[in-house]
């Protein structure tokens, strides 16, 4: 075994074992599972039993694979996004925070009021992001805002990511204040310019030193050279690479508590000239209403079907009967129809004095090639596959994927630790992807 990748989530921990193949790429060779043991102080004891999990399905020794690892188990790095317009330097903040894995607990635009500053302060953010103004634009308000979080004195790092013309005066705010202050390149530099990478890495630096405070993660650290990763955006990581091997794709993970949707595509040039935002390449949305166990009343309050309703009564987290997996497969249906929807781009006519033209906002999936389902509860009950394929159905209201979309299911759920695996060896994790596809072995197990 060459790589071993540990990835310790809010409720399972995860471990895969890889061998560097001589012809290129990562060959899946054992995986183990076992509780995430955050609730008995120390995450160290489930890593442990994944490890001798792994060990038995392997049956060798395991000699000393280079670590990578990633989490999710400290909850997220909470974040609090502070902007001087939502439909720019907010927005383009936001779409960073998530595509680093943060949990963006709170989005403003303009002067920050009282009502903001004490809900900043509710919130406990690990993390605040302060941006605003395209480089060598508005100043005021940026700055007024940059005093007032100053003021509040909250014991967390800053991150500025706005307007280039004021960086020192931003500066001198914050480290008069006593308060650690990062910075970025302007998440919009200029009007129609979306510039999220350079953010997106200090995020996740900033998460790296976070989540070594959970419980027992500090010897995971010392394990890796690479840090700790967060697992959104190892999976967010895993979709570029899939898409620069194979084409544009669209990732979904549905999970108990929440839907998680990535999407790595330009969008179609029938579609672009209509578009009123610029658009990343790679997104994440994040829906926190959407879970097929924690949130699953969430889902069937918002279908306000009777019938479904009393069936609540069958909810397991994993089912086991057919009435459970019939009502597990039914959320997950609701969860990737209503997820899609909301991470699509929709087309909608705008009046003017000239007549009416139709525009686009929001991300066009309509070039997307592949549509994979990864992890939880949509690769593990029947017909994930299906309910991946009906949202399939080309641009409309919604631009979806066209029916011709390939459909893949990654059931051990190797995506995150790919992602991962790819802070040091993209090239091999592309062909691995190549090779899975070309072997059509995706979705079969490798243990």
């Amino acid at each position: 075994m060459d790589i071993l990748t540990i990835e310790v989530g809010s409720t399972i921990t995860k471990v895969n074992g890889f061998a560097r193949l001589a012809g290129g790429g990562l060959g899946h060779v054992a995986q183990g599972f076992a509780p995430t043991s955050v609730g008995q102080g120390d995450v160290g004891l489930g890593v442990d039993q994944a490890v001798a999990d792994l060990k038995s399905r392997y049956g060798q020794p395991l000699g000393s694979p280079e670590t990578f690892v990633n989490s999710s188990a400290a909850g997220g790095l909470r974040m609090t996004v502070h902007g001087l317009t939502y439909s720019m330097t907010a927005r383009a903040a936001r779409e960073a925070a998530l595509g680093a894995g943060a949990i963006v607990k709170m989005v403003t635009a303009g002067l920050l009021d009282a009502y903001n500053l004490e809900e900043i302060q509710d919130i406990h953010p690990n993390i605040i992001l302060l941006a605003g103004g395209v480089d060598y634009g508005e100043k005021d308000i940026v700055l007024r805002n940059a005093e007032k979080i100053a003021r509040l004195g909250l014991p967390v790092p800053v991150l500025y990511a706005g307007n280039v013309a004021i960086r020192k005066q931003i500066q001198a705010i914050f480290t008069q204040a006593g308060i650690e202050m990062l910075q970025a390149a302007n998440v919009f530099p200029d009007v129609d310019v979306l510039n999220i990478e350079p953010l997106r890495k200090v995020i996740q630096e900033v998460f790296n030193r976070h989540i070594i405070h959970a419980p027992g993660m500090a010897r995971f650290a010392e394990l890796t050279q690479w840090g700790i990763l967060p697992t959104p955006g190892a999976v967010l990581r895993g979709a570029e690479l899939f898409a620069e091997a194979l084409g544009d794709c669209l990732v979904f993970d549905v999970g108990g508590a929440t839907t998680d949707v990535h999407s790595v595509t330009d969008g179609s040039r029938e579609w672009a000239n209509k578009a009123v935002e610029p658009e990343p390449r790679a997104k994440r949305t994040v829906e926190g209403d959407l879970g097929v166990y924690v949130n699953a009343h969430n889902i069937v309050e918002m279908e306000g079907d009777p019938a479904w309703e009393e069936r609540l009564a069958d909810l397991q987290a994993i089912p086991h009967t057919d009435r459970q997996r019939e009502l597990t497969r039914w959320l997950c249906t609701k969860a990737v129809e209503v997820g899609v929807r909301r991470h699509a781009g929709v087309v909608t006519n705008l009046y003017t004095t000239t007549g009416k033209k139709q525009i686009v906002k929001g991300k066009d999936l309509s070039s997307v090639q592949w549509v994979v389902g990864t992890g939880g509860a949509l690769t593990r009950i029947e017909g994930g596959e299906r309910i991946l394929r009906a949202i399939c159905t080309g641009p409309g209201k919604h631009l979806l994927p066209a029916p011709d979309a390939r459909i893949l299911m990654d059931r051990n759920y190797l995506f995150s630790a790919l992602g991962t695996v790819a802070q040091a060896y993209p090239d091999e994790v592309k062909a691995t992807f190549v090779r899975w596809v070309e072997e059509d072995s995706f979705a079969r197990s490798a243990v």
